[in-house]
């Protein structure tokens, strides 16, 4: 009799392994069709870029997107908010003329370097409870366009609103603030209020903040593709011109 109870018991786990992985599959699944179907219900389809205004970038590296805005203009120095904004920029030696705007989960910030050490325990918990939230602000020099790289023109009084809707999620401070480290030598990290979690993902917290200053985006952008379907690439230039492989790999996020 031990043999084919045995044989029951193994079947019974075989069904519930299946069982799991398909209600995972189903999971997942569900979540990318929501993320494509959010993604694709348009926030202000009627703008159109203007002939001068501020320039700024909505960067990828296909999983994390980010905002790059310049260091310094008349509408905003984030000198004044951000320490490492008005230091010498590691990789390039000179100070930053633009700065990359992300936002993040906290631990996947702070002790994930790469996708590789990203744990089970922590992707579980940020898939059902997430986490806190930090903003990250990379330093670049003269960034140049590309795929992965994408130059918009905005308006004066829309980088206005850009500007304060990114500030909106910083904790109040009076002048600089503290300035965290974490896993990407060349970045730093500032709190942030809020919390992340598949809801509010990085690239949710990208496509909302670009919403708000007026241009036209997916209501629900969880995934990198959902922002940037909306964020035409440059047109191509030869490979003698094309300078984007200059520009720092965007870290995880």
């Amino acid at each position: 009799m031990a043999a084919p109870a045995l044989s029951r018991l193994t079947k019974r786990a075989l069904r519930a392994t299946l069982g799991l992985a398909a209600g995972l599959a189903l999971i997942v699944g569900g979540y990318l069709l929501a993320g494509w179907i959010g993604s694709s219900l348009p926030v202000n389809g009627h703008w159109r870029e203007p002939a001068e205004g501020v320039e700024i970038m909505v960067e990828t590296n296909g999983m994390h997107t980010g905002i790059v805005v310049p260091v310094a203009n008349d509408i905003k120095d984030w000198r004044e908010t951000f320490p490492s904004a008005a230091r010498i920029a590691p990789y390039y030696g000179e100070m930053p003329t633009h700065l990359a705007i992300g936002y993040g989960e906290r631990e996947v910030f702070t002790e994930v370097p790469t996708w590789g050490d990203l744990t089970a325990t922590t992707a579980l918990r940020i898939a059902t409870v997430g986490g806190d939230a930090l903003i990250r602000v990379s330093p670049y020099v003269r960034p140049a366009p590309g795929q992965n790289y994408r130059p918009v023109t905005i308006s004066r009084e829309q980088y206005a609103r850009l500007v304060a809707a990114i500030e909106r999620h910083l904790p109040p401070a009076e002048g600089l603030r503290e300035e965290l480290h974490g896993t990407f030598v060349l970045d730093s990290y500032y709190e942030a209020t809020g919390g992340y979690s598949m809801a509010n993902t990085c690239n949710t917290w990208v496509g909302a903040r670009l919403a708000e200053a007026g241009l036209p985006m997916g209501r629900w952008t969880p995934l990198a593709g959902g922002v940037m379907k909306w964020i035409p690439a440059p047109p191509p230039v030869s490979p003698l011109e094309d300078r984007s492989d200059k520009n720092p790999q965007l870290s995880i996020g």
